[in-house]
């Protein structure tokens, strides 16, 4: 009896439908299963990196996202941070994500997540062997060992059936029912700090706002806040606004002043009309597997966190780059399953350091800065050292670079390992983001990267591009060869073969041709 589709996606947000346009390109077909009909009204994971919007200019739909921003064109996505409050005398505007886009295909962007959803589904919509199924909730699911079994139900109709696929992955949020049914637990810091998120429209704020340069984001911080913010950020040019900030643990809608406190952060008075008031708990927890048999999770059901630095979304999406291609591969027959085990190596040592390194140390960083200096108690002590903060702001922008060199399946030096700390470079290393650089037709590397694996050579001979084609020709193995000279942006890459994974990172690289290229292959795929 055949299956109902390839791959069963759980959860139809944006990580789950990104998984589906994903496979449905590499001509894999997946039923999405989603509860909602609708679009969340909330604007949250604005933040894109560059790397999400190259995952967009990969899917084809770059000119569609970019048109979707309601951020007017050219006005700048990052923001400022500011003592105290946002009339206070001590402020600074660093540079912030636009500093990485040099490394990437596609400069950042924002956008409410919602209007990238409603890409995201438009695409899908056109993909043969994607399908959505709207208005119906997974109820469990069952690994057979030679498939899996989804039995869901309509939320209006409460008719109750079954699906069947080869593999099922739970992009179905922090609360996943997926991650419950299967058993994986989570583990992390709980910050025991509740967080209210206010969305709110306000011309006046925004004209209050006058005195700073253009800018998307607007945080707060003072000593009691203990290392946490009180952050505004943009939805518009005008008057939308979206806020975070820590609130006491028994606060409700009803016993709180909101508006009181947004005045607080402020600085000023002005009037405001709440579209939304909601609450979230500050903690980081992460999925103790993101695998188990033929069933997966990515995003939310994997790993969440406070809206700190914008790794949710951005990092979901990576997931799913990252799963869609290996679950291609197996289905397609040249990947091994050694291969489907990397997704959890590679992806789950990343978001580990993002909790435990960046979350966590920022807001230790944070806490601890402002407990040792204070305006008030050591005016010049103080001036000083925001000073030097202000220099440094970029750095924690800089040190977010996920690579997965303890991966079994990248050819990566001895002692590499999987993790979110590194340094940007143009350098090729196995294990890490391709850069982008320009070939001699005046086009970039990206523009030629095939759907498989690419194999980047320069200043190659015949013999040696030969030993790659006709080991991956044995293998059944799609391999796509750019080929040129190692001179201009391209010497930057430091490495004359550079094999390319589907997801555009590095599976291995180096001056000379590999002793035997069927082992390499054997390798990277999983063999």
């Amino acid at each position: 009896m055949s299956n109902d589709t390839q791959v069963i996606i759980v959860g139809g947000g944006p990580v789950g439908v990104g998984l589906a346009v994903e496979l449905g390109l590499r001509g894999v077909s997946c039923i999405v299963v989603e509860r909602r009909t609708g679009m969340h009204n909330i604007p949250k994971g604005q933040n894109l990196t560059a790397r999400t919007l190259e995952h967009f200019f990969n899917w084809g739909i770059i000119d569609e996202i970019r048109a979707a921003r309601v951020m007017p064109a050219g006005y700048p996505e990052s923001g400022l941070v500011a003592y105290g409050n946002l009339r206070g005398e001590y402020w600074y505007a660093p540079p912030m994500r636009e500093i990485l886009n040099p490394y990437y295909i596609q400069k950042n962007d924002r956008l409410p997540q919602y209007e990238m959803e409603k890409v995201l589904r438009a695409k899908a919509g056109t993909i043969p062997g994607v399908e959505l199924r709207l208005g119906w909730a997974a109820e469990s699911v069952a690994d057979h060992g030679g498939g899996v079994t989804l039995t869901m139900t309509g939320e209006s109709s409460g008719e109750r059936i079954e699906l069947t696929a080869d593999y099922l992955v739970g992009c179905d949020g922090a609360h996943s029912t997926v991650r419950d049914r299967i058993g994986i637990r989570r583990s992390g810091d709980d910050y025991d700090q509740l967080m209210v998120l206010a969305v709110f429209r306000s011309k006046e704020f925004h004209d209050g706002l006058s005195r700073y340069p253009e800018r998307s984001t607007y945080r707060v911080m003072k000593p009691e806040l203990n290392g946490y913010w009180q952050f505004f950020g943009r939805i518009d040019v005008g008057e939308g606004f979206f806020f975070h900030a820590p609130v006491p643990a028994d606060t409700t809608r009803e016993n709180y002043d909101f508006l009181g406190l947004l005045h607080e952060a402020a600085g000023f008075e002005f009037d405001a009309e709440f579209d939304h008031l909601g609450f979230w708990d500050l903690r980081v927890l992460v999925a103790e597997e993101y695998r188990k048999g033929r069933i997966f999770i990515a995003g939310d059901a994997a790993h969440s966190h406070p809206p700190y630095g914008g790794f949710g979304l951005n990092n979901g999406l990576e997931d799913i780059r990252n799963l869609g291609w290996k679950l291609a591969a197996r289905l397609e027959g040249w990947g091994g399953e050694t291969l489907l085990e990397s997704y959890g190596l590679e992806r789950q040592p990343v978001f580990r350091d993002i909790g435990e390194k960046l979350i966590g140390g920022r807001i230790r960083d944070d806490a601890a800065f402002f407990d040792q200096f204070n305006p008030e108690k050591d005016r010049a002590a103080f001036e000083e050292a925001w000073e030097k903060e202000s220099g440094r702001a970029g750095g924690f922008i800089r040190r977010y670079e996920p690579s997965y060199g303890g991966s079994p399946v990248v050819a990566a030096p001895d002692g590499a390992k999987s993790t979110a700390i590194g340094e940007h470079t143009f350098e090729a290393r196995a294990g890490h983001h391709l850069a982008p650089r320009g070939l001699s037709t005046d086009a970039n590397v990206y523009d030629e990267l095939g759907a498989g694996f690419t194999l980047i050579a320069l200043d190659a001979s015949d013999d040696e591009i030969r030993a790659f084609t006709d080991a991956a020709g044995e293998m059944a193995l799609p391999l796509s060869v750019v080929r040129d000279t190692a001179a201009d942006e391209r010497a930057d890459y430091g490495q004359r073969f550079i094999l390319v994974r589907p997801d555009h990172f590095i599976a291995w690289c180096g001056d000379e041709i590999p002793d035997d290229a069927r082992a390499l292959f054997r390798t990277v795929i999983g063999a």
